[in-house]
């Protein structure tokens, strides 16, 4: 409950922790912490056989984050579903990072027919080499869907007080676009289920596996 609320939700740990104790669980702001970072990847594992497959339309771009007073960068892809298909972060913004993305982003299983980006100079010759079937898009504002969506991860980092170390933003992007995409109905768990509970729905099933 604890991991899910905090993935969900623009909280803090200590807000976790005072919603906590308002239902009698005494548990320390430090100990949400140490539960969010080994909790998230487990849940993430015992999902992704009920994940459905990524669109064949994929839309790509990097956002900002701040870690430890420096700015990084956090790529992102969504398809034309609105399903996230991968997250990475990543200290550079170069060609190795991206091809570093895109083969993660291409192990879920479908090879995009169109990707659209920004005008990056990166991303032609990578596209090239590792989807040369594919249309590449990167038309000025064609890539709105994906910076719309970067939006509501932003909306979640905004209460923390400043993220220390890379490894965090990876757990908590990744396990923010888990929650979002359980929400969204790109998971095979608790589809029949109130889209207002669907997300407690399918993290009690997590807890069983996990």
């Amino acid at each position: 409950m604890a991991v899910r609320w905090y993935l969900r939700f623009a909280l803090s740990y200590r807000d976790v922790e005072e919603l906590l104790a308002e239902r009698g669980l005494d548990v320390d702001h430090v100990t949400v912490y140490r539960w969010v970072q080994r909790f998230t990847s487990l849940l993430v594992d015992s999902a992704r056989p009920c994940r459905h497959r990524p669109g064949d339309r994929w839309f790509v771009d990097e956002t900002y984050v701040k870690v430890a007073g420096r700015w990084t960068y956090l790529y992102r892809a969504v398809d034309q579903h609105g399903q996230v298909i991968d997250v990475l972060a990543s200290t550079r913004r170069d060609q190795a990072a991206a091809r570093r993305f895109f083969v993660q982003a291409l192990s879920h299983g479908r090879r995009p027919v169109e990707v659209t980006t920004d005008k990056a100079p990166v991303y032609p010759k990578l596209l090239d080499e590792l989807l040369p079937e594919a249309c590449h898009v990167d038309a000025a504002r064609e890539n709105n869907r994906i910076e719309a969506d970067h939006g509501r991860l932003k909306a979640r980092l905004r209460p923390m007080r400043g993220l220390k170390r890379l490894r965090s933003v990876q757990t908590i992007s990744t396990g923010h676009a888990l929650v979002q995409n359980i929400c969204r109905g790109h998971y095979e768990l608790a589809i029949h289920t109130d889209p207002r509970l669907r997300l407690a729905a399918a993290f009690t099933e997590f807890a069983r596996a996990v």
